[in-house]
Formats: C-alpha cells, structure tokens, sequence
C-alpha cells in the first residue's frame, strides 16, 4: 500500500480559508455587474418586506394564499441576504478570502432556503389545485392551520435533509488548493477542492436535487397539468381566464427552480464550461427572490389594493 497518501493528509497541510474568485473567464471585468445585482439585492428584500407588512397590516389579505406567499418572502429575504453582501464584496472590495466554516455554513443556508422554498411552491400548487378542483372542499382543507402545519413539516424536513451537506463537507480534506472558481460558497465547488475521495458528497448532492426538490417539481407540475385540464372542461371563458390568471404567476417563478437541476448535472459531468453553470447558479439565487413580489404579489388584485392603501395612493382593500 502506498503510505505516501499519509504526507497528503497531514493536518499541519489542512487550509484555513478558501478564496473566491468570482465569475471563471471574467474576473477582469465581472466588477461591472455589481450595478445590476445591486439593483437587485436592494428590490428583493424591500418589496418582499413590503409583501409581509402588507399582508399583516390588512385583514382581507388574512388569507391561506397570502399566508404562503408572505412566508415565501421570508424565505427570499433570507436566501438573498445570505449570499449577496458577499457577492458584492467581492466585486467591490476585492475580498475574496472567506474561512472554512462561514463558507459551510453558507452550504447550509443556500441548500436550506433553496429546498424550503421548493417546498413553498408545493403548498402553492396544492393550494391551487384545490381551489380549481375542488372549490367547494377548500375553506374546509385549506385553513390557516393547514398552511403553517405544511410549512412548519417542510422547514424542519429539509432544514434536517439539507445538514449533511456542509458536513460531509466539512470532513473532506482540503490540502493544497483553495481557489473556488465561484462567487459563492457551493457545495460542488468546494468539495472539488478535497484531496481525498468525494463520491459520497456528490451522491448526496445528486440525491438531494433529484429526490427532494425533484419530487416537489414533479408534484407541482402534475398539479397543474391537472388545474389546466379541468379549466379546459370550464364553458365560460371569464372562469377560465380568472382560474388561469391564479396559477400563471407561480409558473413562471417555478421555472427558475429547474435551473438547479441543470446546474447539479452540468457540474457532475464535469463539462468543461465552468462559467455557464456558475452564472446560472448566481442567478437562480439572486432573480427568484427579487421576482417573486413581481410576478406573484402584483398578478393579485387584492394584494395590489393593499399596496396602494398601505402607501396611502388607494382605497381599501375590501371594496
């Protein structure tokens, strides 16, 4: 057996931090895209706080639906402060260094928000679903009990799934290199700095993609398939459009979910375009939470009222 393995993994050769590099293939000029992803951090956790206080401050809003989506701007909030006072240090400051466990630590939260959020658009459906389908059940299913009992499951469920990411992270030896070709902490970009054997952080992280936020996107999509079918079977066309316009916002966030997964193969692969799959990974963290107030919030009339009444440009709500 070869001992010279011993020399590699002598704790004394153990890093201390890691060193992130930003966008690969563009370093020279990716400080230009602070302007836009500033322009971005500031819209995500303004207009989805701007979502919460409305929601609390009218009780017309005291509602399942908008129970879920002020608990979706939460977890936006969260998922975009984890990330981008960083992101923009380093294209402001250059300061790159960050140490090993603010960078597990990291793993854990954007593997945590990102995976409770599935979950978020999971109730979002269901609650679509039985709105659509089974109009006459709903005030009977759906209740405000329902809804935190469901997020409630779904936060500490993947807040627990998600834990053995960083630490199966953290147990790998990092030895030598400690250039993440990143602008955040991933998981995969991380591990791929290990000197020793990673297959079982790459099996977790396949298994945590395809199974947990892979079965929530196929849920979600045959709940759909189904709303779409019985709107189809509806005679007028104003209770179609009306049903329709219910669920279209949250397709079109749903959409930049599917981005992770194609993020997660790409890397597996190891295709040797490494800026594709890192720009997509910054976008999936940064656009949804500044989206959704946007695509969602405005989409609902109600919501938009409460807005207005809030700022004091509308009349109430319940009008």
């Amino acid at each position: 057996m070869d001992t010279s393995t011993s020399v590699t993994y002598d704790s004394s050769l153990q890093i201390s931090q890691f060193i992130l590099m930003g966008l690969p293939g563009i370093h020279e000029w990716q400080h230009w895209l602070s302007l836009p992803l500033t322009l971005l951090y500031l819209l995500a956790p303004g207009a989805n706080l701007l979502i919460i206080i409305t929601i609390q401050h009218e009780t017309v809003l005291h509602e399942p639906m908008y129970h879920l989506l002020g608990i979706l701007a939460v977890v936006d909030i969260g998922l975009a402060t984890t990330i981008m006072p960083k992101i923009l240090a380093i294209f402001w400051f250059d300061a790159k260094a960050i140490s090993l466990p603010m960078c597990f630590a990291e793993i854990y939260a954007i593997h945590c928000f990102f995976c409770i959020e599935s979950g978020i658009f999971l109730c979002m459906a269901v609650d679509r679903y039985i709105a659509i389908c089974r109009p006459l059940q709903y005030p009977s299913i759906v209740t405000k009990a329902f809804v935190f009992k469901a997020t409630g499951f779904i936060m500490l469920k993947n807040g627990l799934l998600t834990i053995p990411v960083p630490i199966l992270a953290a147990q790998r030896h990092y030895c030598s290199r400690n250039e993440i070709e990143h602008c955040l902490c991933s998981n995969l970009g991380v591990i791929s700095l290990a000197c020793d054997d990673i297959t079982v952080n790459k099996f977790y992280q396949l298994m945590l993609a395809w199974v947990l936020v892979g079965s929530d996107m196929a849920l979600i999509f045959s709940s759909y398939a189904v709303i779409l079918h019985s709107v189809l079977r509806l005679n007028s066309a104003e209770a179609m459009s009306k049903a329709l316009s219910t669920c279209n916002s949250h397709l079109i966030l749903i959409l930049f979910y599917t981005g992770i997964i194609v993020l997660s193969v790409t890397h597996l692969a190891e295709k040797k375009i490494p800026l594709i799959p890192v720009f997509l990974n910054v976008l999936h963290n940064v656009i949804p939470p500044a989206l959704n107030p946007l695509a969602c919030a405005l989409r609902m009339h109600k919501l938009r009222l409460g807005f207005q009444r809030l700022l004091g440009l509308g009349q109430d709500v319940s009008k």
